[in-house]
């Protein structure tokens, strides 16, 4: 789960990566990196946020008129710095490289790189082996047109690589580069400003600082893509290996912020659909179902909980408070650290709960931690009955392409029906969308160029073709561990604080 954004301008380009990435901090908390090319390649990463890592003697350093920055939050790799992004290489040209996704034969991928290619990819991070792949063939092929050598190199990415990706480059005193896998299953949206000059251009995971920087939305780049902004400004763009487009379901649910328009569809608009969808099973279903409020579960779960409560006719209210200044309690170490912040996290406004029949929206949901930590809220505040309704079907199978959705076993859904879910959060009634209204709900409105987006976490119809059981046998083993192995490191504490 990462944010990209990447900036071709007539000016130094620094300061706009910079509040970019402070509009995509939402998708990636761990590490915040940004490269640019003035001459020569300058680079500063490091762990934590945007605001964190990046100071003022930081920022003066980062010279140039083009460069590309990411907010990560891992799939692949730890949480260390080691794995923090951009990632670069001295040859051919240079080049620096950040993508947002999951390369899912990563450990195959990085061993045939060493083997075949004698190349070393020195982190756990899959953006290296795909800077490896596509640095190695435009190595073979740049004594060609150039922009004919970028795209073998970015055909060979895709034949190698076996994942979802947008992938964002600079090349020394060449230009800027972008592609997307030949599913578009993770999204990039393009930008332009117009000037007396040479046009710019803005790339991005989501459009939501186009309108800060003044740049109009121009379009998405399409699955199998390749577009490259030379350094005379001049467009290239081909479409090298076009597939299904299967765009990831997850970004309208959760994952995107709510103003963000992406593949033709506004994120708004959808989770309005999906609480309208919603509330329409629920009448259907549950015709004398006795409701008095509706509250979403802060924040992802706010549109759709309004427009479910307008279908039902039922008074909408933000009865529940989130402090946003917690960290994020899956990470925690133990299950006692992680159940005190979830108390800290989430407040209740008792007159708003007291004496009711309550109706909790939540986008989805995944361990059920949260799910029964607000149930158990609900109920300690006098609630009459709590009705716990999701925008999203249950959560049955792990996603290979980039948003950290855990292993089989860790879904409260696994191997359970809806009464054992329901039992286990504690919940009066539980109610999940179906699936196929979600995709109504996505796919209503809007100039589309999909209608079977990609939803393998609810029934297992991965995009890409080359996913088995042997295949999911194996991630699951390499993210257990890797967890296993992050458990242990941040667990080790010295003087309560973590090393």
């Amino acid at each position: 789960m990462c944010g990209i954004a990447g900036i071709f301008s007539n000016n130094q380009v620094a300061t706009e990566l910079y509040e970019s990435l402070l509009a995509l901090q939402h998708r990636g908390q761990d590490s915040a990196g940004i490269s640019t090319y003035g001459c020569r390649f300058h680079l500063k990463k490091g762990m934590g946020l945007v605001r964190d890592v990046f100071k003022q003697e930081s920022m003066q350093g980062l010279k140039g008129n083009i460069g590309i920055g990411q907010v990560r939050y891992p799939t692949v790799g730890g949480g260390t710095l080691e794995d923090a992004q951009p990632f670069m290489v001295n040859s051919p040209y240079g080049i620096a490289m950040v993508h947002n996704g999951n390369i899912f034969n990563f450990p195959q991928l990085k061993e045939e790189l060493f083997k075949e290619n004698l190349r070393q990819v020195n982190s756990n991070c899959d953006v290296e082996a795909i800077l490896n792949v596509f640095a190695h063939e435009l190595t073979r092929f740049c004594h060609r047109d150039f922009f004919d050598s970028i795209c073998k190199a970015v055909e060979s990415v895709y034949l190698r690589a076996k994942g979802g990706y947008s992938v964002l480059a600079v090349i020394a005193d060449k230009g800027l580069v972008a592609f997307r896998d030949p599913h578009g299953i993770r999204p990039l949206v393009w930008g332009q400003r117009k000037t007396s000059f040479k046009t710019e251009h803005i790339f991005a995971s989501e459009n939501t600082m186009f309108e800060i920087l003044d740049f109009d939305f121009y379009r998405d780049v399409e699955p199998g893509e390749v577009v490259f902004i030379d350094f005379n400004g001049k467009v290239h763009q081909r479409s090298v290996l076009k597939k299904e487009f299967r765009p990831c379901i997850f970004e309208y649910v959760y994952f995107a912020r709510v103003d963000a328009f992406l593949n033709g569809v506004s994120v708004y608009r959808a989770r309005l659909r999906m609480g309208q969808n919603l509330a329409r099973k629920i009448k259907r279903e549950y015709p004398d179902l006795p409701i008095d409020v509706v509250i979403p579960a802060p924040q992802s779960a706010d549109t759709a909980g309004l427009a479910c409560a307008h279908e039902l006719g039922v008074r909408y209210t933000e009865g529940i408070v989130k402090n946003h200044f917690i960290g994020r309690t899956f990470i925690m170490p133990g299950q006692e650290i992680r159940q005190k912040a979830n108390r800290y996290k989430l407040s209740v406004i008792d007159f708003e709960v007291r004496d009711k029949n309550v109706l909790v929206i939540d986008d989805s949901i995944v361990r059920g931690n949260v799910s029964r930590h607000i149930v158990k809220l609900m109920r300690a505040h006098g609630a009459k009955n709590v009705y716990f309704a999701s925008a999203a079907p249950p959560l049955k199978y792990p996603d290979l392409y980039g948003i950290d959705l855990p292993t089989q076993d860790e879904y409260i859904a696994y191997n359970r029906t809806i009464e054992d879910i329901r039992k286990l959060i504690g919940a009066d009634l539980l109610i999940y969308q179906d699936l196929e209204d979600l995709i109504e709900a996505v796919t209503r409105r809007g100039d589309l160029k999909f209608t079977r987006p990609h939803t393998a976490y609810f029934n297992g119809d991965y995009p890409t073709s080359d996913v088995d059981e042997h295949v999911l046998a194996e991630v699951e083993r390499q993210r257990k561990e890797e967890r296993a192995k992050s458990k242990t490191e941040k667990t080790e504490y010295q003087g309560g604080i973590l090393l």
